[in-house]
């Protein structure tokens, strides 16, 4: 079992939560976690590494691991660590919950561009 207890709570840059808003009203989406998985996903899924930025916790907007992850919250954290540990990185405990708000964020950021959402659709409904 994978534990878990490294990153208790994600807090949203103010920045992400505006982008989030834009991706819940476009979709349909009720709760914030689905887009966060998808955006954590989609960056996930990118080959580059993402670039070291301080993003800032300015947001009310804020949630458990738990909620983010429901029931595959292990399946998520290990993704997060099989990911660093491809690119070379070596995070304390403490450091994950940096790697993976800048994989969140970043993933954000990508469900806002209209390409790059255009071709997660096509993955969604790949009959389009």
């Amino acid at each position: 079992m994978v534990n878990t207890m490294a990153i208790e709570s994600i807090t949203i840059s103010d920045k992400g939560r505006n982008q989030l808003i834009s991706i819940k009203k476009r979709l349909g989406f009720q709760n914030w976690n689905i887009p966060c998985r998808w955006a954590f996903c989609l960056s996930l899924a990118e080959k580059s590494i993402p670039p070291e930025e301080d993003i800032p916790s300015d947001s009310p907007l804020e949630m458990t691991w738990k909620t983010f992850g429901g029931k595959n919250a292990e399946l998520y954290l290990a993704l997060l660590r099989q990911r660093a540990k491809n690119d070379g990185i070596s995070l304390t405990p403490e450091e994950e919950l940096g790697y993976f708000r800048l994989h969140l964020h970043r993933g954000i950021s990508y469900l806002n561009n209209p390409k790059k959402f255009s071709s997660i659709m096509h993955l969604i409904n790949p009959q389009d």
